[in-house]
């Protein structure tokens, strides 16, 4: 690879002095158009060369990476001494469609091509003693890829009076997909005024936010080959209506604990009421209690001077004689 660059070069320098010679120069022309593929089909890179044939003819295609020189270029395959030898990562996919490829035409083949095979293709001709005026082409190849699906999120200040910020991004995608944000439902769109969209960036700021801001909105990449979509709901706050519900929460708790205190206390007085009253619990014998088997209508007459006690004939007694019973007191 270092040896026919080398030679490519050298042959470059002695070309400045043998143009005048008719038939000894090298032509290369490719398409000036870039190329375009769809991802999994196969890609064809045209390349034709003017030259006179000989044992000294070598051919080379090489790849360079999109964003980087030419002088970082990987080679594909390359053609001397009448074999063909495919070389790199993309050898098993990369083929010549001319066989051999000493016509004038030397048309490179990918299968199966991948966004990596995105980039620039060169093709390098060199055929001494032939000199070249323009031994290089350049195809610029483009595998064309969906978008993938993307990733919604917000940002910002989501509240009255407030900005937001709606992004969207797919992380595939080729051509680089244009992202558009629509709002769903029947609620209008936000004005043109307070709204800016960035079609490649997937970005939409909404200034001066209310409350009818509120909804789904969904963001649609696009590119040639399809769309893919997502959505998130925004969610306007109003700080003052929080203000107020929280105050109203926090009379509503004080009315329920005063509820509770009071229910409490009712139930308290309630059961003490209920309690039964305490008896007399004393084992001494009161002066005025009835001795058992005496009704309640014998009645009791102390003579504290004689020291005797006198019991009245009882109306149900089986004897009329008044008995007088001396005690001891």
């Amino acid at each position: 690879m270092a040896g026919l660059r080398g030679l490519l070069l050298c042959e470059a320098l002695l070309g400045f002095v043998c143009l005048g010679a008719p038939g000894l120069a090298v032509e290369v022309k490719v398409p000036v158009e870039p190329l375009s593929t769809p991802a999994g089909k196969s890609a064809e890179l045209t390349c034709s060369y003017s030259t006179s044939v000989g044992d000294n003819f070598a051919l080379e295609w090489s790849f360079v990476q999109p964003g980087k020189p030419v002088s970082e270029a990987h080679p594909i395959l390359y053609f001397t001494n009448g074999h063909l030898y495919p070389t790199g990562s993309k050898a098993k996919r990369a083929s010549l469609l001319q066989k051999p490829p000493t016509r004038g035409v030397a048309t490179l083949k990918l299968t199966d091509v991948q966004p990596s095979d995105t980039g620039t293709y060169l093709c390098q001709v060199n055929n001494p003693p032939d000199f070249y005026t323009n031994g290089l082409g350049l195809i610029n190849l483009t595998v064309l890829v969906p978008p993938s699906s993307p990733s919604c999120s917000a940002s910002g200040q989501t509240s009255v009076g407030g900005s937001a910020a709606l992004k969207c991004s797919s992380s595939q995608g080729a051509p680089r997909p244009v992202y558009n944000w629509v709002r769903l439902g029947s609620s209008p769109a936000p004005s043109p005024g307070s709204m800016m969209q960035d079609e490649v960036s997937g970005q939409l700021i909404l200034t001066n936010l209310s409350l009818t801001y509120s909804g789904t909105y969904r963001c649609v990449a696009t590119n040639q080959m399809g769309s893919a979509s997502c959505e998130l709901t925004l969610s306007v706050t109003d700080p003052s209506k929080g203000r107020v519900a929280g105050a109203l929460i926090g009379v509503l708790l004080v009315v329920l604990l005063l509820s509770v205190a009071a229910f409490c206390l009712l139930r308290f007085q309630k059961e003490r009421r209920k309690r039964p009253k305490e008896t007399y619990g004393g084992s001494d014998i009161r002066e005025d209690a009835l001795a058992p088997g005496i009704s309640g209508q014998t009645s009791v007459r102390a003579d504290s001077s004689k020291g005797f006690l006198e019991r009245p004939p009882s109306a149900g007694s089986a004897t009329t004689t008044k008995s007088k019973l001396p005690m001891l007191v």
